[in-house]
């Protein structure tokens, strides 16, 4: 969570999407704000991006848990989410990385996963990658990675 913690500002990056109606990935500019909150016991994530022009904006609410060594994180957007929320749990890894993982549902068929992966470097860099994971819990698929750099100023 320090990692997290130390990467509060402005960033500005790419965000990818692998554009499930085209099956090719669009590239949009994208922000990023990290924000320390209820005294810095969580940090939100803001961020912005589009799709074939249109402005889609998305907030992820990350915690840790000490006695539980475990993350938590309440994911929404605008593109994939709409008017639902994803709650999500998870661990780090030794790079810093946070994996939180989530599910969500496709009527007819069965639930589907969804993993977010948090990348901090709080010096140059931050990646912020999804993942669909297939219900049988086997396959996984890139959404989207996002790239940022610490803005300046």
């Amino acid at each position: 969570m320090k990692l997290l913690l130390g990467s509060a500002g402005k960033w500005h990056g790419m965000n990818i999407l692998s554009d499930p109606e085209s099956g090719k990935p669009q590239s949009s500019s994208s922000a990023l704000v990290i924000t320390p909150v209820v005294g810095g016991r969580f940090v939100r994530l803001d961020y912005t991006w589009q799709y074939k022009g249109t402005p889609q904006e998305g907030l992820l609410l990350v915690g840790f848990n000490r006695k539980a060594e475990e993350f938590s994180g309440h994911w929404i957007d605008t593109w994939h989410m709409g008017d639902k929320v994803m709650a999500c749990s998870g661990r780090n890894s030794p790079d810093g990385t946070i994996a939180l993982r989530g599910a969500y549902a496709a009527p007819p068929g069965p639930d589907w996963g969804w993993r977010i992966e948090i990348t901090p470097d709080e010096q140059a860099s931050l990646q912020l990658i999804m993942f669909n994971i297939w219900p049988d819990g086997k396959r996984e698929e890139l959404a989207v990675e996002a790239k940022y750099r610490r803005a300046a100023g």
